[in-house]
């Protein structure tokens, strides 16, 4: 069933100035929240929280719900009368979602406000981003597409990937370090593995499957790749791909 948590936390989700009751949450928990939401609840409220009047998660408004189990009571059950159905998701997932939601207020101050024209440009020159990320038809594979990462990723979580790019490294995105039994290392984006293969797209946007037979081991790396680009460009410059960045929606 697909699940409609943008309207259910539209509708019932608070404002009112009153300090709502919540929980602690760890990182992995508001980590997969953060999943379940881009995948479940952006269609209606978008990367912010803001894409419905009167509410806006990143500031903490919400509507209705005095706790935390309010707010896993209403995802749960649905608002009867309204295009809100059950969600049909576990306690735990609710719960994931509801860390999230409460971590987005923390997130650290928006960006100042830039120049979508003068960042396509510095995207498309002097950040030679479209060497590693593909927009629409146009870039290589060796960094995840951004199409429609606006419609995916806040703001602040775009700026802070630019500035501190292995501070958050969405599994999807991970790179992968391969050392075959012949001595040789091979490096790129890990894209799946079976029994027989590991896949990876490496930096000259070559496509590999690798027999396992061949490998002596292969690790995750945990930082990233892309440089920062905190000495390398302007706060305005900065300020300007990411508002370039948060209008990249997906094809029409």
């Amino acid at each position: 069933m697909q699940i409609r948590m943008g309207v259910v936390v539209a509708v019932c989700l608070a404002a009112g100035g009153a300090a709502l009751a919540q929980q602690r949450y760890i990182p992995a928990e508001i980590e997969a929240g953060g999943r379940l939401y881009t995948s479940n609840c952006t269609g209606c409220h978008g990367p912010e929280g803001d894409g419905v009047g009167g509410i806006n998660f990143s500031q903490g408004k919400f509507r209705r719900a005095a706790t935390d189990d309010d707010l896993l009571r209403i995802i749960s059950r649905g608002i009867p009368g309204t295009p809100m159905a059950p969600s049909g998701m576990s306690e735990s997932q609710i719960g994931q979602i509801v860390g999230y939601l409460r971590s987005m207020t923390a997130g650290g101050d928006p960006p100042a406000s830039g120049d979508a024209a003068r960042g396509r440009s510095i995207v498309e020159s002097k950040g030679q981003c479209l060497t590693c990320h593909t927009i629409g038809i146009n870039g290589l594979h060796v960094g995840p597409a951004l199409t429609d990462i606006g419609a995916q990723r806040r703001a602040v979580d775009l700026l802070r990937s630019l500035v501190e790019p292995s501070a958050e490294i969405r599994p999807e995105n991970r790179s992968v370090r391969v050392t075959l039994r012949d001595g040789r290392t091979l490096t790129g984006r890990f894209l799946n593995q079976d029994t027989f293969s590991i896949q990876l797209i490496d930096a000259t946007d070559k496509l590999m499957s690798i027999d396992k037979s061949t490998v002596r081991e292969s690790t995750l790396l945990t930082t990233s790749p892309m440089p920062s680009f905190k000495d390398k460009l302007s706060a305005q410059e900065l300020a300007d791909v990411v508002s370039y960045l948060a209008s990249l929606k997906g094809r029409s």
